[in-house]
């Protein structure tokens, strides 16, 4: 809901400035439940550029980043640590959707071929192979 909230903000504009208390107090929550969205769901690789300032309620700027098809995915490939959960997959394919970087079949293709079913491998590795399947798969959808 938070998310859907501060993305709405952005209809017509490219920047937009939030108060962690304000906003924390409209969804009655904890200002660290803002932090959390914020970090995990506005990330330069999601096409976010956040600045954050402590002090006098938190003031929170967040820029959106246009960038193409091409540079999303390859920031994207680049900020995938060795490992990735099943959890963060679906967290990239929703803003892979969202920004229409990719196309609905091709991320049920990811998802798939990253899923717990597919990946039959001890649990100590299997976000490791996760990760190394879906980089692959990314760079294969970058246009040349």
């Amino acid at each position: 809901m938070i998310e859907e909230f501060i993305k709405e903000l952005f209809d017509d504009e490219d920047y937009i400035e939030i108060q962690r208390n304000d906003l924390a107090e409209h969804f009655n929550c904890v200002p660290s439940q803002i932090n959390y969205v914020i970090s995990t769901r506005f990330k330069p690789s999601q096409g976010y550029y956040v600045e954050s300032k402590r002090g006098g309620g938190g003031h929170i700027s967040i820029r959106k980043i246009n960038i193409t098809k091409s540079n999303y995915l390859m920031h994207t490939i680049s900020s995938i640590g060795d490992e990735l959960t099943a959890q963060e997959v679906n967290i990239f394919l929703s803003n892979f959707l969202s920004y229409n970087v990719v196309t609905k079949k091709e991320a049920k293709l990811l998802k798939v071929a990253t899923s717990d079913n597919i990946l039959t491998v001890p649990q100590e590795i299997k976000d490791e192979l996760r990760a190394k399947i879906f980089k692959n798969m990314l760079i294969n959808l970058v246009d040349d």
